[in-house]
């Protein structure tokens, strides 16, 4: 059922309150890379700082100015669920940094994962892990504008 809601663009509300995952060296959210060639591209796309935009409390790159302005009109459904987060970590009950380059798009929204292994086992369960990570998303402090790492 909560695939399905995804599938239809209905994406828990609380999943984008939160604060999103930024690099800690250059505060970049997903390492740099551009949260709408994920969808446009099927892979990740570094962007460039010429084509950056602030959105949620942290700066996004993207490869091209039509894809920041893309991301700029309806920002919420480009952005990675959990802010970035582990999608399989969440479910499990705790923060763990997703890497950009490991992903899935599962009903229209952008997962990442912080191992092969870590979407392997999301694969085997999505629904109920993916419920289980919207609890535990929820049941987070809310951080305002602010970026957090797990690291």
């Amino acid at each position: 059922m909560l695939i399905l809601c995804l599938a239809m663009g209905a994406a828990p509300a609380a999943a984008q309150q939160k604060a999103f995952v930024a690099n800690a060296l250059t505060g970049v959210a997903l390492s740099g890379y551009d949260p709408v060639a994920y969808f446009t591209e099927g892979q990740p796309r570094l962007g460039l700082p010429l084509h950056e935009l602030a959105w949620g409390g942290t700066v996004w790159y993207f490869a091209s100015a039509a894809n920041r302005d893309v991301f700029a009109a309806n920002p919420e459904v480009y952005a990675p669920l959990f802010g970035g987060h582990c999608v399989t970590a969440m479910a499990r009950g705790y923060l763990s940094d997703g890497n950009p380059q490991i992903f899935r798009i599962v009903g229209d929204r952008l997962m990442l994962f912080h191992s092969v292994g870590n979407r392997e086992a999301f694969a085997l369960a999505p629904a109920p892990q993916l419920s289980s990570a919207v609890d535990n998303w929820e049941a987070l402090p809310d951080y305002g504008a602010q970026t957090v790492s797990a690291q």
